[in-house]
């Protein structure tokens, strides 16, 4: 029997429908992110700024002629569910790499996951110290808190500003705030010469911090170092000044967000902390800062510039494209494990500039980045020293 040439062309289409895929029309990525509870403030912006970066890069081609797809996955703040999360993108999604977690607590219990599947994972603002040390597939494009904090104090020093004696306040119930209050802040304020006071804590949900306050007025500081998110140590300063307290209040990367310098209110004059990004470095550090915040603004979101995590998310695309066209990933679904495992070879010896720094190492698998102390003064978010990024040798 012979077919007419209008069912031969039939028939091909329907054959091919029905054939395997060979090759994926997209390069999936995982992101596991936060929307909602104590992680959102900071948290939620951050996915703008993976948004921005996946637009941009497949409006000029995406990865190897490949758009992005990005996979997200809302922990709501809470760790468990990030371990859930990097178990479903792997398993179920099957996505390449992932960008995330947003913090130290979730990328902890995320990255044993990552590890034993072999799949590369980058969090967005996870510094809690030594936190990848012993990972084989967990790469941060983060600084180290304690080298931060460091230089925060070296600044201070170098100033001559009053510096003496400190107390430390921390909110006990927020797994980074915790361990910089116990177990970072105290040793680094003694090895800068500094007489620290016991820690005190304080919890997240804690409305009355008065006892707390009148504690350390008693001793009466030269400096308080808050280890907390923006809203926490927003209860915290303001408390402090309420009751009369004169002296400089400090932080780490833990609450600087530009965001302070509204939160804070006038309390906040004279708050200094250390932040990852700057957004006068380079011109294109001004535009991603300018270009984020018009998104948010979309978004329905207030805020008064990029936080260093927002910039980090921004480059951590652009660090997976460079290395996935360093290894020439396609995204097909037969060559999964074996792409995985050339995205993973590819971080060795990388150098990457962004908007965050430029020709960027790794020492081990943490980002060597710059550092930037802020102070808070007449009411804005002023530049006060900076300190460059590390060697790598």
């Amino acid at each position: 029997m012979t077919l007419r040439p209008a069912l031969l062309a039939a028939a091909a289409a329907i054959a091919a429908f029905a054939l395997p895929a060979h090759a994926a029309d997209t390069i999936k990525i995982g992101n596991i992110g936060v929307t909602s509870g104590f992680l959102k403030g900071p948290g939620e912006p951050a996915l703008a700024a993976f948004d921005i970066a996946v637009e941009e890069i497949n409006a000029a081609g995406g990865i190897n002629g490949k758009p992005i797809e990005l996979i997200r996955f809302d922990t709501g703040s809470d760790p468990k569910q990030a371990a859930v999360g990097a178990r479903k993108l792997i398993q179920d999604d099957e996505v390449l790499a992932i960008l995330g977690p947003f913090s130290s607590g979730e990328t902890r219990v995320a990255l044993t996951v990552a590890d034993r599947a072999g799949v590369l994972m980058i969090p967005t603002a996870a510094s809690a110290p030594g936190l990848v040390d012993k990972s084989a597939y967990g790469w941060r494009l983060t600084e180290d808190e304690s080298k931060q904090f460091s230089r925060l104090l070296a600044a201070i020093k170098d100033a001559g500003l009053p510096a003496e004696t400190a107390a430390v306040i921390y909110v006990s119930d927020e797994v980074v705030s915790n361990t910089a209050g116990t177990k970072l802040y105290p040793p680094l304020m003694e090895a800068a010469g500094i007489e620290v006071m016991d820690p005190i804590p304080v919890q997240y949900k804690s409305f009355d911090m008065s006892a707390q306050a009148a504690q350390i007025l008693e001793a009466d500081p030269d400096l308080v170092a808050i280890a907390g998110l923006p809203d926490s140590a927003s209860k915290v300063i303001k408390e402090l000044r309420r009751q009369g307290f004169e002296g400089r209040i400090i932080g780490s990367q833990i609450f600087s967000d530009p965001v302070v310098v509204e939160l804070f209110g006038p309390e906040g004059e004279g708050t200094m902390m250390v932040a990852g990004f700057w957004k006068g470095r380079t011109e294109a550090s001004a535009a991603f800062d300018a270009r984020f915040l018009e998104e948010l603004d979309k978004r329905g979101i207030h805020k008064k510039g990029a936080h260093h995590s927002d910039a980090q998310a921004y480059d951590g695309v652009y660090l997976l494209k460079q290395i996935m066209e360093a290894a020439g990933v396609t995204g097909d679904p037969e060559k999964l494990e074996e792409e995985r495992a050339a995205i993973a070879a590819a971080m060795e010896g990388v150098r990457f500039s962004g908007v965050v720094g430029d020709d960027i190492c790794f020492a081990g698998h943490d980002a060597e980045l710059p550092g930037y102390v802020i102070e808070i003064k007449g009411g804005a978010w002023t530049k006060f020293a900076e300190a460059p990024a590390d060697s790598c040798e």
